[in-house]
């Protein structure tokens, strides 16, 4: 095996506990899951998370950059889409679709961003940047289609999005998030 071959290896292994550690921090939250946890839905032996995390804190960063990349490969996804006002409706959609995932564990980048507030660790702040992201993305988008007051719409947009993500959690329920997702199709259409 050459180094090159070991190194792509352990790239996949640690992009494999990276997305682990996203899914199972989103199902179970930080306090409650284990390294062990992450290394079991990444199928990798407990002893080799070491190699790659020293600590849960690095897999929580990890987890977090994870969210980053996603959210990366979606706008890119989107930015295909002909004009504003279609991008910013495919997003709502794809909220929309995760319905189920949204009413058994919350928002994904939402209750992280919730949990790691409590903890003033600097992790809070790493998650912050990747809602930044997003909303300064939903701001561009509104401004393409000539609003002036596109950042008041991009919070409005993202905060029904986290609402709603709530709403649909606590109540165990998906119609919710699919009629809120209606409604803001809608509102993206009489603002064009």
């Amino acid at each position: 095996m050459t180094d090159s071959t070991r190194v792509r290896r352990g790239a996949g292994k640690r992009e494999r506990l990276a997305s682990a550690a996203a899914r199972v921090l989103h199902e179970q939250g930080v306090e409650k899951t284990t390294l062990a946890d992450i290394a079991r839905a990444a199928g990798v032996p407990v002893g080799n998370v070491y190699y790659y995390f020293k600590t849960k804190d690095e897999l929580v960063e990890a987890a977090i950059e994870s969210h980053a990349d996603g959210l990366k490969t979606l706008i890119a996804a989107l930015e295909r889409l002909p004009a504003p006002q279609d991008r910013l409706k495919a997003l709502v959609r794809g909220w929309a679709d995760q319905r189920e995932v949204a009413a058994r564990y919350g928002c994904p980048t939402g209750t992280l961003a919730s949990e790691l507030d409590k903890r003033a660790d600097g992790l809070d702040r790493a998650i912050a940047k990747v809602m930044g992201a997003l909303l300064d993305w939903v701001d561009q988008q509104f401004r393409q289609m000539g609003r002036t007051d596109s950042r008041e719409l991009a919070v409005a947009l993202v905060a029904a999005y986290q609402g709603i993500s709530l709403l649909t959690n606590t109540f165990r329920d998906p119609a919710l998030m699919a009629t809120e997702g209606r409604r803001l199709e809608g509102w993206i259409d009489s603002l064009a």
